[in-house]
């Protein structure tokens, strides 16, 4: 069984058990999220997709912890001119275990 859920203005294809960094949510670590309505379910059976929203599935999910992805370096450069600049970015990130897919019949 696996969901399509959207959050941050992404989406992301989760399935029980599994470990997914999102953009950060502001919540404390060891809470429980639940993100309903889905943007596309499936079970051993069929696949549901939204027009937008599956509204009969959420998906439970605990906060194992946040953090900061990898430096991203930004270099603009204009050559002969002497000008140079250089910037760094690290996204922030919110790490979630997926607990369950629960569908209401």
């Amino acid at each position: 069984m696996y969901a399509v859920i959207e959050t941050g203005g992404k989406q992301f294809k989760v399935t029980k058990d599994d470990v997914v960094r999102v953009p950060k949510i502001n919540v404390e670590v060891g809470a429980n999220i639940e993100f309903f309505p889905m943007l596309l379910s499936s079970d051993e059976e069929a696949v549901t997709v939204g027009t937008p929203h599956v509204s009969k599935t959420k998906v439970v999910t605990s906060v194992l912890g946040h953090g900061k992805a990898a430096k991203v370096l930004v270099f603009k450069m204009k050559r002969r001119k002497g000008y140079r600049r250089t910037k760094g970015h690290r996204q922030e990130y919110t790490e979630l275990l997926i607990q369950d897919i629960v569908t209401r019949k």
